[in-house]
C-alpha cells in the first residue's frame, strides 16, 4: 500500500462541481472550501513539481536527454532540429516499408519524440521575449491612440477659436454718441414717469376732499 502511486487527474473538476460547494447552506454553516494557500518555492500541478523561480523548466530537471549545447543560437538549432525531424521521419517510413517488424522503429519513434520535445522547449524559451514584445506593441498602440486623440482635440480647439474670433469680428461696434442717445431716452422716460406719478397724487387728493365733503 505504501508503494501504491496516487491517482492524479489530468484535468481539474468541472466548474459545476466546484460551484455546488458554495451553496447557501454551506456558506451559512461555513463549510465552503478554503482559498488555496500561498505558493511556496515549489508547487505541484497535475502531479508534477514546479519551481517558482524557474519560469521554464530545464531539460535536466525533467530527466530529458539534452541534444543541444548550453550556449547556442536558437534560430540555428531550431533549423537543425527541423532538418533532423524530416530525416528521422523518412527513416521511419523506410523501416515501416522494408522492415515493419524491426525493433528499430521504436527507437526512431523515441528519437522523433525527443526532437519534438527539444523544439517545444526552445520555442517555450521565446515566451518571455514574446510577452515583452506583446506588451511593447500594446503600449505603442495606446500611445498612438492618445496622440491621435490629442491631435483631434487640438484641431477642434483651433476650430472653436476661429469660430469665436469670427463671431467677435462680426459684432457691430458701439459708438459714444449711441451711449449719449441712450442716456437721453432714459432721462425722458424717467421725466414722463415722474409726471404721471404727480398727476396720480393730485387725483388722490381731490378724491379724498370729495369724500370728506360728503361726510
Amino acid at each position: 500500500m505504501a508503494n501504491q502511486e496516487s491517482q492524479v487527474m489530468s484535468l481539474p473538476l468541472p466548474p459545476t462541481q466546484y460551484i455546488n460547494l458554495f451553496s447557501e447552506e454551506n456558506i451559512r454553516r461555513n463549510r465552503t472550501p478554503r482559498p488555496p494557500p500561498p505558493m511556496q518555492d515549489t508547487y505541484s500541478m497535475f502531479g508534477i513539481q514546479y519551481n517558482n523561480e524557474e519560469m521554464i523548466r530545464s531539460l535536466e530537471s525533467q530527466n530529458i536527454k539534452r541534444l543541444i549545447p548550453i550556449h547556442f543560437d536558437r534560430r540555428k538549432e531550431l533549423k537543425k532540429l527541423n532538418h533532423s525531424l524530416f530525416v528521422n521521419f523518412l527513416d521511419l517510413i523506410d523501416l515501416l516499408i522494408q522492415y515493419p517488424d524491426s525493433p528499430r522503429r521504436t527507437e526512431k519513434i523515441d528519437d522523433l519524440s525527443l526532437l519534438f520535445v527539444h523544439m517545444h522547449h526552445l520555442l517555450n524559451e521565446f515566451r518571455p521575449h514574446q510577452a515583452r514584445e506583446t506588451l511593447r506593441v500594446m503600449m505603442e498602440m495606446q500611445k498612438r491612440q492618445r496622440v491621435e486623440t490629442t491631435t483631434r482635440f487640438k484641431k477642434h480647439l483651433e476650430r472653436v477659436r476661429d469660430i469665436v474670433n469670427t463671431a467677435f469680428a462680426v459684432l457691430p461696434e458701439i459708438r459714444d454718441d449711441e451711449f449719449d442717445n441712450t442716456d437721453k431716452v432714459k432721462m425722458e422716460i424717467d421725466t414722463q414717469d415722474s409726471n404721471a406719478n404727480n398727476r396720480s397724487d393730485q387725483l388722490d387728493r381731490i378724491m379724498c376732499k370729495i369724500v370728506d365733503a360728503m361726510d
